[in-house]
């Protein structure tokens, strides 16, 4: 079987490295792939201006209700909008979208429309110092979000879900008002890291139709805006503000489907075009405003981070988890919850994974016979495999309270429009709408999980066979054996008994 398994590995690698003929890896070649661009009905709407600003504006307005009701409304978790919106069916949608079409909530991001609007009475003037491009800010805000959830219970806070999200306002307008270009999108958002890894899974991308009229192109406009013919200086339509130039752009990550290099191409040559999800992980060539994927240690460590970050998530919500808090108190001499959450953090976002992957690695290098190569560097190769896996927890964790308390929002709806008028205008709430029963969710969250570990399979197999071409099967073994025992705990986790920690919709 491990034979047939190299094999099978082998030839798909094989296909994929003559992409220039099968337009796997094409960049830019002749499409073959279908366009939503030039479908009827949705290919107008995507291309229609006013389409992102028109999503943009659907969002705003949640993203009110959710301030509003948060800091005015009745501070009941399970009947107040800005906990129900926020922590039950924004972050599911988000990543129904993701797994579904594309990062089209970074598209509709409210912030960005807010900060556009500031920006025409205050237009940046500098550059993000190159000392802190990369992630690391966006690694240290994603950790603190996710330790922040966790500490101050924010899921049951109302009112501190109000405030967390007129804080992102205020810091992507203060950001994006000095900083030109999307300097908070790429660099600071946390929320958008995680759209960027996810998006990796996506079906959809933005590519070049042609590269011949790429090359032919002298104006750049995808990359540097499009100006007006009458006054030159006065940019008519702006370019990618993530610095990713089109022609040579690969894969999702960093991309917010804005849609600007669509509405600036003046040669109608980009393309909203379906793929095989995950692939981008293992092209091993130069993609703009990245570079190579292998030469990227912050994402090596944002994908790392992502994967666990989904299982700590996942085990805040779990009853056993108890028994590992009084555990670690017992360790640390203390039982104060900032130092015994502080302690489980480092414990599985980083001692964990330092040991685990750090092991695999090295167990790897030793199959292969190749001790050239630090431990580290293996690891930022196969980190990235590690991501289908991590998708699919986080589908299955979120997916759990969307499917839970999908219709919940009705009621509690109906519930602020008598706080807010006095009278039922929307009918009396009804409570006993809810969601699926968490027994039938079950299925759904293992189905989840066990895709997401096929394609972390799939995709350390086709590293390997990138790598090792001729040891394939043998490099593979350990990452294989690993993803399988993270898959083991991820299902242990899903089978748990639900702590919904004073929520009627869970955590």
């Amino acid at each position: 079987m491990a034979n047939a398994f190299a094999a099978a590995s082998a030839a798909c690698w094989s296909a994929l490295r003559s992409d220039v003929h099968g337009e796997l890896f094409a960049r830019g070649s002749p499409m073959t792939h279908v366009d939503l661009l030039r479908w009827p009905l949705i290919g107008p709407l995507l291309r229609w201006r006013h389409a992102r600003t028109s999503l943009q504006l659907v969002l705003l307005l949640a993203a009110i209700v959710v301030v509003l009701h948060g800091l005015f409304g009745q501070q009941v978790a399970s009947d107040n909008l800005s906990t129900v919106l926020v922590w039950v069916h924004y972050r599911g949608l988000l990543v129904v979208a993701l797994l579904a079409a594309g990062n089209f909530f970074c598209a509709g991001c409210p912030f960005v429309r807010v900060r556009d609007w500031g920006r025409r009475a205050h237009a940046p003037s500098r550059h993000w110092p190159a000392v802190l491009r990369g992630k690391g800010i966006s690694i240290a805000l994603f950790v603190a979000v996710l330790f922040c959830y966790e500490l101050f219970d924010l899921w049951a806070l109302p009112r501190a879900t109000g405030y967390l999200v007129l804080t992102y306002f205020a810091a992507a307008l203060v950001i994006d008002l000095v900083f030109k270009g999307a300097t908070f999108c790429k660099h600071i958002c946390p929320i958008g890291q995680f759209t960027f890894i996810a998006s990796v899974m996506s079906p959809l991308e933005l590519r070049v139709r042609s590269q011949a009229t790429c090359t032919s192109c002298r104006t750049s406009d995808c990359i540097r805006g499009r100006y007006s013919p009458e006054e030159p200086r006065q940019m008519v339509q702006r370019g990618c503000e993530l610095g990713l130039y089109l022609p040579a752009k690969i894969g999702n990550i960093d991309c917010t489907f804005c849609l600007d290099c669509v509405q600036a191409c003046p040669h109608d040559n980009v393309a909203l075009t379906t793929r095989l999800p995950a692939l981008e992980l293992v092209d091993p060539r130069r993609r703009s405003g990245i570079g190579r994927l292998v030469d990227r240690p912050d994402l090596a460590i944002l994908s790392i981070l992502f994967v666990f970050g989904a299982m700590m998530n996942a085990l805040g919500m779990i009853a056993p988890v108890r028994f590992m808090e009084r555990w670690l108190a017992s360790v640390i001499g203390s039982t104060s919850e900032f130092l015994v959450l502080g302690a489980m953090f480092v414990l599985i976002l980083l001692a964990v994974p330092c040991v685990l992957l750090g092991t695999t690695a090295a167990i790897g290098r030793w199959f292969v016979g190749d001790t050239t190569e630090s431990i580290r560097t293996v690891v930022k190769r196969y980190a990235f495999g590690l991501v289908p896996l991590g998708v699919g927890m986080w589908a299955a964790h979120y997916g759990f309270h969307l499917l839970t308390g999908l219709i919940v929002v009705v009621p509690v709806t109906q519930s602020a429009v008598i706080d807010m008028m006095g009278w039922p205008a929307l009918g009396e709430p009804m409570w006993g709408w809810a969601g699926m029963r968490p027994g039938n969710v079950l299925p759904i969250q293992l189905g989840l999980v066990l895709l997401g570990t096929l394609g972390s399979l799939a995709v350390m197999s086709l590293i390997s066979q990138r790598d090792h071409p001729d040891r394939a099967a043998r490099a593979t073994a350990p990452w294989a054996i690993t993803t399988c025992a993270l898959t083991a705990a991820a299902i242990w986790i899903l089978f748990q008994p639900m702590d919904m920690r004073g929520l009627g919709f869970g955590g």
